[in-house]
């Protein structure tokens, strides 16, 4: 037994055992076994293809980039892919790609990673935000029809957490008001809708390699479509607005080149396509892992003072990229930062998916937005974290982040 000090000269009796590393406690995992947030699962095929890669002479946009376009459309049934450097450059093509510019205006969710409003505001028009439903995290469908304007080009939806928005009634208003539909799939590679794929519902799905995602190439992206002409546009920006690229020189294409467009560098490169092979060749295996670990978080979690993820739609599929519960934090009595780092000494890592883009600095200053348009984006920012998933994890991993969590909301609601 042991007494902690408490502010005002008060201290608080607890077991050793259920005592938090962060207020002088054992942790429950030693700094060497440091369970990482987002680490990606690399192994010797991976390393091998790599290395192949590297041994061939040829490491920028080439063959391995041309295969893994193929077969990652092959993957997700898209006649087209494009493969490029990030997944904000998908969105930012994309986007370009579907004649998004400059006096247009692109509605998408407040609740998201600010680099998908980044894209909107790169092309020269402006994000014009729509709150979230509590439960998914998702663009509220509902919501989205009163923001639409005369200058209204498109709706760039984003599949949080690996659950798809809600898209037949997405879909359906952007026909019936002539908008194009841009899905950010960043955390969605293996997720449906219907038995639709993420990605292949509106006009262009836009796909991100990050080390945290479900398939991880240090960096990079894919846009796939229905559209030969967005993906060959897509395609020609990404390489400066070049007709021809080192590559197709090599292998016998047109000796010369000409610049049509101001376009970016963007491409991706053959290292990071051989990377990313090998885990293609993995996904589903993997995702049937993520799928484990998700509902034995749901089993050993219950009872616990958080809102855990909502169940997946029975007629969706969810591709269990981040798992995401919701701090009840009147009853934990501890403000979110002294979760994640009571976490931290317990060497467990933690994220946080995200701060909405309506609290962000330059966004407020920029176009004026505040907490009370987004009420549960601002709800769901304040609370939410994300516990580690991966393939990788073993039950006695999930039994420790359990275990960790249930000491710290213990100790802190005692405190309180």
């Amino acid at each position: 037994m042991k007494r902690v000090p408490l502010a005002g000269g008060q201290s608080l009796s607890m077991q050793d055992d259920d005592l938090p590393a962060i207020a002088g406690g054992v942790a429950v995992r030693p700094r060497e076994k440091r369970l990482v947030f987002g680490a990606p699962v690399i192994g010797e095929v991976e390393i091998a293809s790599v290395v192949d890669c590297l041994r061939s002479n040829w490491i920028g946009l080439g063959a391995r980039v041309e295969q893994f376009e193929q077969e990652f459309a092959g993957y997700k049934g898209a006649p087209y892919a494009a493969a490029v450097s990030s997944g904000t450059a998908a969105i930012h093509l994309a986007l370009l790609a579907l004649g998004i510019g400059p006096g247009d205006e692109v509605i998408a969710p407040a609740m998201t990673f600010c680099s998908t409003i980044h894209s909107i505001v790169h092309t020269g028009a402006q994000p014009v935000l729509v709150d979230c439903t509590p439960s998914t995290f998702n663009i509220d469908p509902a919501l989205i029809e009163q923001k639409i304007t005369p200058r209204t080009k498109a709706i760039l939806v984003v599949h949080m957490c690996g659950r798809c928005c809600q898209m037949d009634s997405i879909l359906a208003l952007a026909r019936r008001r002539g908008l194009r539909v841009i899905e950010d799939c960043a955390h969605a590679i293996e997720a449906t809708d219907r038995g639709r794929p993420a990605g292949l519902m509106g006009d262009a799905g836009c796909f991100s390699f990050y080390p945290t995602k479900n398939i991880a190439t240090c960096d990079g992206g894919m846009v796939i479509t229905r559209d030969a002409k967005l993906r060959e546009r897509v395609k020609v920006l990404s390489l400066h607005g070049m007709t021809a690229g080192a590559w197709s020189r090599f292998v016998g294409g047109p000796t010369g080149y000409e610049v049509v467009e101001a376009g970016f560098k963007y491409n991706m490169t053959d290292v990071a396509a051989a990377l990313a092979l090998p885990q293609l060749a993995t996904v589903e295996e993997y995702w049937q892992r993520r799928q484990q670990v998700w509902l034995a978080y749901n089993q050993r979690l219950a009872g616990l003072p958080l809102q855990l993820p909502a169940v997946a739609a029975p007629d969706s599929r969810h591709a269990y990229h981040l798992y995401t519960p919701l701090l009840s934090l009147e009853e934990i009595g501890a403000p979110r930062e002294k979760i994640i780092a009571a976490l931290d000494a317990e060497n467990i890592g933690a994220g946080i998916h995200y701060v909405p883009v309506h609290q962000h600095p330059y966004y407020r200053r920029r176009f004026g937005f505040t907490d009370s348009d987004f009420p549960h984006a601002s709800y769901v920012g304040e609370r939410t974290i994300s516990l580690p998933l991966s393939p990788a994890m073993s039950p006695q991993d999930i039994e420790d982040v359990a275990t960790a969590l249930t000491r710290i909301f213990r100790y802190y609601k005692a405190a309180a």
